[in-house]
């Protein structure tokens, strides 16, 4: 096993379309460089895998623009099934790579729209089913 396989990592990123209709889909993401990627380039392989895999057309439409740590493999999970709206300091700045922020392997990120999350968080109870 070489170093660089030491810092390789499957990352699970959850993104969110819509917070009230509960639109998600994930995207997993293998052989991501802990050491070497910052969240900044981390967001922008994931918006090219957004905007070049089909399956993901109908997330094409939203400004994703925040990264935030979801769970950690083997870590609890939070009640809400959206998003982790406990430690708004689990979003992740641009700059830091992912091993500063102690992403590890098997940890779930949620990608979103910081304004629609903000938006959010002030009534997370209200559904929307139509």
């Amino acid at each position: 096993m070489t170093n660089d396989a030491l810092f390789e990592a499957t990352i699970t990123i959850r993104i969110i379309k819509n917070f009230e209709y509960r639109t998600v889909k994930n995207l997993v993401l293998r052989n991501i460089n802990l050491e070497t990627t910052t969240v900044g380039e981390l967001k922008n392989i994931i918006r090219e895998k957004i905007n070049e895999t089909s399956a993901f057309k109908p997330f094409r439409n939203v400004n994703y623009d925040t990264l935030k740590l979801y769970t950690k493999a083997h870590g609890s999970k939070t009640q809400n099934l959206i998003i982790n709206l406990d430690n708004d300091d689990w979003i992740l700045n641009d700059e830091t790579t992912l091993i500063s922020c102690n992403i590890e392997n098997e940890t779930e990120l949620s990608f979103f729209n910081r304004e629609a999350y903000e938006v959010y968080k002030t009534h997370p109870d209200v559904m929307k089913w139509e």
